[in-house]
């Protein structure tokens, strides 16, 4: 989601504002969308005519730590439940700074939790289940990951990672020298993690570019557009999760911003968007 002028005011928008009431929202043909009851507000897609257990991924929006909600991927969340023919449950997380880290990470993980916990009533395959996330959402979904083996949660069969924002520090050599770039820059980066952090230190679940021991995660699709700052954080992260021994797949589209966006280039960006399903699909039915 473009964003003019700082975060701050951005924020300050979009207060009072909740996410609209299915009744609301397009229909899609394709797809049954619920939203049962659960620790945290999420939206259910599964996809129409298929049968039996089926694969599920949360499905963690974007924003900056601060702006965005379910309605935001509705359209999005529905594709992937089509393409991937499995359930994608996007999740409604708090946000900062109203609710700063740790907020939107355990909400996410206490959604992945509900979805491995309630996975029969869901038609769900509890032995596959998976995270994606973009930009911030992508964040959210490294740190579920991290989280799940941490704590011996739910297993996770697979992360997709799309242009994720993964280090507070800001040290790259994207993030140094890609300063003014459109969609996303340094200066929103650096007001996005201060907002996120509200003052505490960073840790390797909510950064997790910080994290040592990369071990025992579950397999990646990692994608980075060549002229978005957060570019390096993600190759960085996927050639640490490959020396880890983590199977990961990484792409880098150089001529796009963040979030795949840039000069109108529509053939291009819907090749990105089908390879992206396509690794969904991929990485939930190994």
């Amino acid at each position: 989601m473009p964003i003019s002028g700082t975060l701050t005011d951005a924020v300050a928008d979009r207060a009072g504002t909740r996410p609209q009431p299915l009744a609301a929202l397009p229909e899609f043909d394709s797809v049954d969308v619920s939203e049962p009851a659960a620790p945290v507000h999420v939206r259910v897609y599964r996809p129409r005519g298929v049968a039996g257990p089926l694969p599920a991924t949360l499905w963690l929006h974007g924003g900056g730590f601060v702006l965005g909600n379910v309605d935001h991927v509705h359209q999005a969340a529905a594709q992937a439940a089509t393409y991937a023919s499995a359930v994608v449950v996007a999740v409604g997380y708090r946000l900062a700074p109203e609710h700063p880290y740790p907020a939107g990470l355990e909400d996410s993980y206490a959604a992945l939790e509900w979805l491995a916990a309630e996975a029969g009533a869901l038609g769900v395959d509890a032995g596959r289940l998976g995270v994606a996330g973009a930009s911030s959402g992508a964040a959210l979904a490294t740190g579920v990951a991290l989280l799940a083996r941490d704590r011996g949660g739910p297993p996770l069969v697979f992360q997709h990672l799309a242009t994720p924002a993964l280090d507070d520090r800001l040290d790259t050599a994207s993030m140094r020298t890609l300063t003014d770039a459109p969609i996303w820059n340094r200066g929103l980066a650096l007001e996005s993690w201060r907002l996120y952090l509200g003052g505490e230190a960073a840790s390797a679940y909510s950064a997790p570019a910080r994290a040592e021991d990369l071990s025992g995660l579950p397999p990646a699709y990692i994608s980075t557009a060549g002229l978005d700052p957060l570019r390096d954080e993600g190759i960085l992260y996927a050639l640490r999760l490959a020396q880890a021994g983590v199977p990961v797949e990484l792409h880098n589209y150089p001529g796009f911003y963040h979030a795949f966006g840039g000069p109108d280039r529509p053939a291009e960006q819907q090749r990105i968007a089908v390879e992206h399903l396509a690794a969904l699909k991929r990485g939930l039915w190994p």
